[in-house]
């Protein structure tokens, strides 16, 4: 589990545009990584394999630009909206724990619960840093189809990119292979001011508002859990509820 600090402010517009603060930034933020994590890991074979990988289980449709906003900021759900029992996920892209959760937790929730109709999830963006921040941004803007399978992709890679020598680069190959963008698309979404400050305002509330000061925060209809579980853990608190809202 991570817990907030005191978050690094975000990065104002320019006139350049946030494309060119973004990679300013996001390249400080990867030295100071590669100053903690050693030895330095570089973009490379073992993401690019990886994203390969998960490619070839995708249909190809080429470059399919960006998402307009509205549907960038439109809610990220999966499941039916009759489940018995809804989980609201708070978790930024560059948490260990949140990925821990994606990668090892989710497949099961989702083929027990989710795919059978039980569970609905609504995902929600809680960026600790400008690279997360940037990862929401892309992944939104890959639009509803492919935000999940972005999502995916971005947590089972994330040590691979968020510790690249070229952040931006790694980003940019994910969204063009898993989310069909171009570079120009990739500009055009983290130029986009107002997505941009929609994620930011969105972060700021829940903080705010339901108290979350760590990633990832789960809300599972109204029960509020700070980090990760267990899959034994998770289905036992998913059971006790769906017994109770005559979901099983």
């Amino acid at each position: 589990m991570l817990v907030v600090g005191v978050m690094s402010p975000y990065i104002r517009p320019c006139p350049k545009g946030l494309y060119i603060v973004f990679r300013k930034k996001i390249m400080t933020i990867s030295a100071y990584f590669q100053r903690i994590h050693k030895p330095a890991i570089t973009m490379p074979k073992y993401l690019l394999l990886l994203v390969f990988v998960l490619l070839l289980a995708m249909p190809g449709k080429g470059f399919a630009g960006v998402a307009d906003t509205d549907e960038a900021l439109s809610e990220k759900t999966m499941g039916s909206t009759d489940a018995k029992v809804v989980i609201h996920e708070y978790a930024s892209l560059t948490c260990s724990h949140c990925a821990n959760f994606h990668n090892n937790v989710l497949p099961e929730i989702k083929k027990n619960y989710v795919d059978t109709g039980k569970v609905r999830i609504i995902y929600h963006d809680f960026p600790l840093d400008d690279l997360a921040l940037a990862a929401s941004m892309l992944a939104r803007c890959a639009g509803n189809d492919k935000f999940f399978p972005m999502l995916g992709t971005l947590y089972k890679s994330q040590q691979q990119w968020a510790r690249a020598q070229n952040p931006l680069q790694a980003l940019t190959g994910i969204s063009r292979m898993i989310g069909g963008m171009n570079e120009d698309d990739v500009k055009a979404c983290l130029e986009n001011n107002d997505l941009y400050w929609a994620i930011a305002e969105r972060r700021t509330n829940a903080s705010k508002n339901l108290g979350i000061n760590s990633t990832p925060t789960f809300f599972v209809d109204g029960k509020k859990i700070d980090g990760v579980l267990s899959y034994q853990d998770f289905s036992e608190v998913l059971n006790q509820l769906l017994e109770k809202n005559g979901g099983i």
